[in-house]
């Protein structure tokens, strides 16, 4: 294949990583959404919708494995490709979160709210906002883009320790609500672990373009 028809494959190949990242924002989306509104077909839908995301993230590594057995891409083409791959697979998992979380609002959607999920909410929106920045970041190949991104997670972090501390009291104060703020906790390390994987597609950015992490690896020594 011409180098020229090699480029289009990869593009195509990224493109479909971004298609797959819009599902999982949705997925994220209608999440919460379905938690806050009480809206059991919403949760449905996501759950639903799981398969799609597997068979997108399915259908890009049989792109990306195709394209290594028939062009046999070295150095930073064959960076290129293995990073669709991963981030296909961490956007995945993205998915599967979203899904646990819609599992959870079908819990809840019957049970008497126990409080506001202002933090949860909030903790969802920034989520959404990284992924959405850290795959900008990968189209654009922006190493520095990627390292402001991979170093926010730490503010994920603090409030899910906030929504922690608030359902610990609720539990402590009542011993009727461990069951809810159980619940409500999973979704908070659901949230959590969503921008975990975040970081880990910033990490596979700096990769793909610097051939190493060490880039990344600043930001942590420094926070």
């Amino acid at each position: 294949m011409p180098r020229e028809g090699f480029m289009r494959e990869v593009q195509d190949l990224q493109d479909e990583v971004l298609a797959l990242g819009s599902m999982v924002d949705k997925a994220m989306l209608m999440a919460v959404e379905a938690l806050t509104t009480r809206h059991v077909m919403t949760a449905r839908q996501v759950i639903e919708d799981d398969d799609l995301l597997d068979e997108k993230r399915a259908e890009i590594e049989r792109h990306a494995l195709l394209l290594i057995a028939t062009q046999q891409p070295v150095a930073s083409d064959l960076r290129t490709i293995s990073a669709a791959m991963t981030i296909a697979s961490e956007l995945e998992r993205m998915g599967d979160y979203a899904e646990g979380i819609a599992k959870i609002s079908i819990d809840l959607a019957a049970e008497p709210a126990l409080k506001p999920i202002t933090t949860i909410s909030r903790m969802a929106d920034r989520a959404r906002d990284m992924l959405d920045r850290s795959l900008d970041a990968y189209i654009a190949r922006d190493v520095e883009a990627s390292k402001r991104i991979w170093g926010s997670d730490d503010e994920i972090d603090d409030m899910y320790d906030q929504v922690y501390h608030e359902l610990l009291a609720f539990m402590i104060a009542d011993s009727g609500n461990i069951s809810r703020a159980t619940r409500l906790l999973w979704v908070a390390h659901n949230l959590e672990r969503i921008a975990d994987r975040v970081t880990n597609i910033c990490e596979s950015t700096t990769f793909m373009v610097l051939g190493n992490t060490s880039e990344i690896k600043v930001v942590a020594q420094t926070a």
